[in-house]
């Protein structure tokens, strides 16, 4: 047996229950699971579980900053699973989901970042390339906890020569300070510390104050895509 599947601190055990947002225990969030496992062997450690997980995650749902809900229940894990497109708090609560679901433990974490390559557009929206409550997760493997982020698909950051997010079992996956080019890219501004269930209520109402054109735009979004109208938005804008 791996070290990772025991010898768990005791700060890890609550992190395994499921939670109202972080339902590892929704038919939703298996389904997912049991898709992203689908090939690995019957005997595959936690860590390889994690790692995979990871991936399905990072690259299954496409990363994009428009896919902005204003309510609640979007944010339970057995919606996000079936979401082709996401950002990174709904991106976390299923990664945190999945883990829980295999029993790895996984909280949720929340920082503030700065994105220093923030495209036009979003800043405009936004008013700041100050991302609050960028979501992340934090997983444990016996006694070793890993911050990772599964946000920027691979994909995207092929397109935007943005270093890829990559957990090899063994070191943290967070956004990277440089891009490829050596230019500023994220910085942690300040982290919000680690979460039994996501603090949604908090999180959209941060939101609204500190962006309220986001949430003018996202408004209108909503209203169209509930008419069947495109929102206006390629994927090229999804940074």
């Amino acid at each position: 047996m791996d070290k990772s599947d025991d010898d768990l601190p005791a700060e890890a055990e609550r992190y395994v229950m499921p939670s109202h947002f972080v339902e590892s225990d929704s038919l939703e969030v298996q389904g997912f699971v049991t898709s992203a496992l689908r090939d690995l062997p019957v005997d595959a450690t936690n860590r390889d579980k994690a790692i995979r997980l990871f991936e399905a995650v990072r690259d299954d749902i496409r990363y994009d900053p428009y896919c902005f809900a204003l309510d609640a229940d979007s944010y339970r894990a057995s919606r996000i699973a079936g979401a082709e497109a996401a950002f990174c708090v709904p991106k976390a609560i299923l990664l945190a989901a999945c883990l829980r679901a295999v029993g790895i433990p996984a909280a949720l974490g929340f920082a503030d970042v700065r994105n220093h390559l923030n495209t036009p557009k979003l800043q405009e929206l936004m008013g700041t390339d100050l991302f609050i409550f960028h979501g992340y997760v934090q997983l444990w493997l016996g006694n070793e906890a890993y911050k990772v982020t599964p946000a920027f698909n691979m994909e995207l950051c092929e397109r935007f020569g943005v270093k890829p997010l990559v957990f090899d079992g063994y070191h943290d996956a967070l956004f990277h300070e440089f891009d490829e080019q050596n230019h500023r890219h994220m910085e942690y501004v300040n982290d919000r510390g680690l979460y039994f269930d996501a603090p949604i209520d908090e999180f959209l109402k941060a939101f609204r104050e500190t962006y309220p054109k986001l949430e003018e735009f996202n408004l209108i979004r909503i209203s169209k895509d509930a008419n069947g109208y495109d929102s206006g938005f390629a994927k090229e804008d999804a940074t």
